[in-house]
């Protein structure tokens, strides 16, 4: 504690005792924030001298002149919390006049994050030029440690400094000054070292079954950036409609769609914000917009009864459509991943799949073998399909449910598995899958699923749940794998699906994911127990608002 000057110690000692209470008593300002004072937001504070004690010190001793002290700063409260903090003692920072937000020499990259964080604080842009008091300056240093989309921020003399390995890293950082103002009205003094838990962050929209707005995606990519979210999954093909343009097959396109210029609208605001948009179109199941089209290529029965959203792979012009259309969007979604879908394959959920659909039988022995069957006809659906995208410079994802074990055929190991469920037939327990070396996605249904309408004994999530019980390591119901097969589970997606699409309104929506899409950032970001209680949580994201 700084008290002033040293004293002189030429007199009695309980004289110079009631000097020393007087100049401590003097000497302990400082509050939450430790910026009590007048001066301009963004610079340091000095007090004014505090009244001289009752006793007089020796005429020897000089005036005290106490300067402020500050208590060591608290992190920055934040969603999702920052991983470590540093703490330190000083006024922390916030914009004033005369405060900007700058890029170092050589970090030009950065220019885009830094006007964006000039335009939320309302502060000027000055571009590359060295930071002074009062500014934020943003730095990229592509050898700093932390990792991928890491960040270390230093609040200090008046100032941040935001470095990073990476764009994202450096934007990431803009977040967490933008949310401690919010939040506290300073960027506490010290420093930030954050770092993201896992590398997928995201949410997964179902707009096939119910149409969303360009506008309203937009708005949900807005909240993710601020929630550190990095990937939007969008379901867009379903047997409800097929819901964005198409220049190859514009007979499947339902009505209400969204063209590809608003598509390009979303695609590029996601750029800015360094969110990835993944496509799925799901076959061989679900595609019954693309059936109505074409009713030929409907599977049917020994009997003829048709198999809704089922698409009959043993037809070579079933592959040929589906292909065209992943050529076609894989070349409009710059993105590395494609989503495949693979899921309940309706050809699959009856008691004998060769009785019943004999012709998927015949060509599953004459492509596979005389042993293979109609798991393995669909697992070279998924596999061929694959290699579609894969050609396109994609990665392809695809649903737990529609990767079989024990078959003539396996899935290609690069293919992605997104783990729902383990009720539907051919799910297996998560840990199958990561024995086998794969890596996985987790969409656990028991607390990810925002399901409309509630069929199915599904429930509108809260967010306490996932809060409170639920890990990237809880992949099937409210059971954890174990520690071990922590870096095979990539990340985390938290889904909206419309079955019932007019159980909610676009604003219902957007209010009923507010808080679970919240605990699915923390504990995506950090797996660990959260330092704050539910309620805690709860009022800390109505003090940053956004979401709704």
């Amino acid at each position: 504690m700084d008290g002033g000057r040293r004293v002189n110690r030429q007199s009695t000692g309980g004289l110079v005792a009631a000097v020393l209470l007087s100049l401590t008593a003097a000497g302990c300002g400082g509050g939450g924030d430790g910026d009590r004072g007048t001066a301009a937001p963004g610079t340091a504070t000095t007090p004014a001298s505090t009244a001289p004690a009752t006793e007089a010190a020796p005429e020897a001793s000089p005036t005290p002149s106490p300067t402020r002290t500050y208590p060591l700063s608290t992190e920055p409260r934040t969603i999702p919390s920052v991983r470590d903090h540093e703490p330190a003692r000083g006024p922390g920072w916030r914009p004033g006049a005369g405060s900007a937000v700058v890029v170092a020499k050589g970090s030009g990259v950065l220019a885009d994050e830094a006007r964006l964080l000039a335009g939320e604080l309302r502060t000027a842009y000055r571009g590359e030029a060295p930071a002074r008091p009062g500014d934020v300056e943003l730095a990229l240093n592509s050898g700093q440690a932390g990792g991928p989309e890491s960040y270390t921020l230093t609040t200090r003399g008046g100032r941040v400094r935001i470095s990073a390995p990476d764009q994202a890293g450096a934007f990431y950082g803009t977040r967490t000054v933008k949310q401690a103002l919010r939040s506290g009205g300073v960027v506490p003094e010290g420093v930030v070292r954050d770092r993201p838990g896992k590398p997928q962050r995201g949410l997964n929209l179902d707009i096939a079954r119910k149409h969303f707005s360009a506008a309203w995606i937009e708005d949900r990519l807005r909240d993710m950036a601020d929630l550190k979210l990095n990937q939007l999954s969008l379901h867009f093909s379903d047997d409800q409609a097929f819901r964005i343009e198409s220049a190859s097959h514009p007979e499947v396109v339902s009505p209400q769609h969204l063209t590809k210029a608003e598509v390009r609208r979303i695609l590029a605001l996601a750029a800015r914000l360094h969110i990835t948009v993944v496509p799925e179109i799901d076959s061989p199941g679900h595609l019954g917009a693309v059936l109505r089209a074409h009713p030929d290529l409907q599977l049917r029965n020994v009997q003829g009864t048709p198999r809704q959203g089922a698409i009959d792979i043993s037809k070579p012009a079933s592959a040929r459509i589906v292909d065209d259309l992943l050529r076609e969007y894989a070349a409009l979604f710059p993105g590395p991943w494609f989503h495949l879908g693979a899921d309940e394959y309706q050809a699959l959920t009856v008691r004998d799949p060769a009785a019943s659909y004999p012709q998927l039988a015949t060509a599953a022995r004459q492509k596979y073998g005389q042993g293979a069957g109609v798991e393995d006809l669909a697992t070279g659906w998924l596999n061929d399909r694959a290699a579609v995208v894969n050609a396109a410079d994609k990665e392809a994802k695809a649903w737990n449910d529609g990767f079989f074990a024990g078959g003539a055929v396996t899935a290609d190991k690069d293919i992605e598995v997104e783990y729902w469920t383990g009720k539907e037939i051919g799910a297996r327990e998560p840990v199958e899958y990561l024995r086998e070396g794969r890596a996985v996605v987790n969409l656990n249904d028991e607390y990810l699923y925002y399901v409309l309408g509630e069929p199915n004994e599904f429930t509108y999530p809260t967010g306490r749940r996932i809060y409170e019980e639920w890990t990237p390591l809880v992949l099937r119901g409210s059971s954890a794998v174990p520690e071990r097969y922590a870096g095979q589970i990539l990340g985390g997606r938290f889904a909206v699906w419309c079955d019932l699409a007019d159980a909610q309104t676009p604003a219902q929506v957007a209010s009923g994911i507010r808080m679970p899409l919240r605990a699915t950032a923390q504990k995506l970001w950090d797996p660990a127990r959260p330092a704050l209680t539910w309620a805690d949580f709860r009022t800390l994201a109505d003090r940053l608002g956004g979401g709704a």
